[in-house]
């Protein structure tokens, strides 16, 4: 069963500033709401025990950014 999840678009609006300045706001949001990367992720099939070890890995690294930012706070 293919779960479908309803939200709002993204929109961003062209001002005086021009297109690529456009362009620019629309990838940060993107990026800020996680698009970029559900669309990566989304892309290969994922076997379970692997997505499970990503996962464990991806939590770890996050803990020892966490450690880090606290060691470089305590200077």
């Amino acid at each position: 069963m293919v779960e479908t999840v309803q939200c709002k678009p993204i929109e961003v609006h062209v001002g005086e500033r021009g297109l690529e300045r456009a362009v620019k706001h629309l990838k940060r949001k993107m990026a800020t709401e996680g698009i970029l990367r559900e669309l990566k992720r989304r892309r290969h099939y994922m076997k379970p025990s692997i997505k499970k070890r990503k996962k464990a890995a991806e939590a770890a690294r996050r803990r020892r950014k966490r450690v880090r930012q606290m060691n470089e706070r305590s200077f």
